[in-house]
């Protein structure tokens, strides 16, 4: 098994991303590298990459963004285009975070989490964006974590799972300790039955221990999981200096909304006062450029990481960002934006 030899991975790596998907259709399991990763093949079929029944969810988040169109202006001055933007004083030279991955026991007959979220922050790293982990099934995936970003010097956020108070205090202080960019929770998570069915208690929090939660962390606290602006409100009065909206890929609620659909929203309610980031079926830069045109401050990405991964490690990934990069600064040009900062709502259309 490639994926889990890193001397057979070296092979493996890639010159083109094309090249990248071919690798990764013979070393990944389950995941079929479809040419578009839009969740129809895999749709209600395992409990990580798949929706919850009735797998509509994966599909509807990519299929809203294709219903975004992009408006295009002729008629500005030529110059070059710059794709960079700041997260929480990181310099990025994308607006893009990767996932967090808890484990890929679901791609892979022996366990490679570790080793993936090691190799996705040294491309990080290199490239600059912001990558994140899980604390998932496997008990080595949070420790590995935290020395990855010592060995990379990386800016990495980790994203904690909703256990008990105690514990996410326990972790907290592991990360204000540390030389992470920031903590996360993702809340949603309290409606995994996967995890239930593993023995974990997962559970649903109140406003008023995220606020316990956000004035115990000394960096900047990230909350996970938001899909409406109620909720959107909630987590900023409770101090959250960045929300994710996100409906985990359509896999703890069934025939929730498409995180596009409900960003604008979100992004009203929100007014400016916390970094917005939203996932769910962003695929390419075009896709980015709708983001942020509805109003995110930046994107995340989950599943084409770990595809780019099995097929090329972290030159995989890395290819990965340049295609987003170039995609993203081809739409830019075309639609008027010179800079991130000047994308806006005028050059979209519903």
């Amino acid at each position: 098994m490639y994926g889990a030899d890193p001397v057979k991975r070296k092979a493996l790596i890639a010159v083109t991303y094309p090249e990248v998907l071919e690798n990764a259709r013979k070393t990944i399991s389950n995941c079929k590298v479809c040419p578009v990763c839009n969740g129809l093949a895999c749709a209600n079929t395992m409990p990580g990459p798949g929706s919850k029944a009735p797998g509509n969810g994966a599909h509807e988040n990519w299929r809203a963004w294709q219903d975004v169109r992009i408006e295009m202006d002729v008629f500005r001055p030529d110059a070059p285009v710059d794709t960079a933007t700041e997260l929480f004083g990181a310099q990025l030279a994308l607006p893009l975070l990767t996932g967090p991955i808890g484990a890929l026991t679901q791609y892979s007959p022996t366990d490679v989490t570790v080793p993936f979220n090691d190799g996705v922050m040294a491309a990080c790293a290199a490239f600059g964006a912001v990558s994140t982990f899980g604390d998932g099934v496997v008990p080595e995936t949070f420790p590995g974590g935290m020395a990855s970003i010592a060995r990379h010097k990386a800016a990495s956020i980790p994203i904690l799972n909703p256990k008990s108070m105690e514990y996410l205090l326990d972790k907290i202080a592991q990360v204000n300790a540390s030389e992470a960019l920031a903590v996360g929770v993702v809340f949603d998570s309290a409606g995994l039955s996967f995890w239930t069915q593993k023995g974990d208690r997962f559970s649903s929090k109140t406003p008023e221990q995220l606020r316990v939660l956000r004035a115990y962390a000394s960096k900047p606290f990230v909350a996970k999981g938001i899909l409406s602006a109620k909720n959107a409100a909630q987590a900023v009065e409770a101090g959250a200096d960045a929300i994710i909206v996100s409906n985990h890929g359509g896999r703890v609620l069934p025939y929730a909304p498409a995180t596009a659909a409900v960003l604008p929203e979100i992004v009203e309610a929100v007014q400016g006062s916390a970094k917005i980031i939203v996932d769910g079926g962003i695929r390419t830069g075009a896709d980015i450029f709708k983001a942020l045109a509805l109003g995110a401050d930046a994107v995340m990405i989950c599943r084409p990481i770990a595809v780019s991964w099995f097929g090329g490690g972290a030159e995989g990934v890395r290819l990965y960002f340049e295609k987003l990069r170039t995609e993203l600064a081809e739409v830019m040009y075309m639609a008027g934006a010179r800079s991130i900062g000047d994308i806006g709502r005028d050059m979209i259309r519903l």
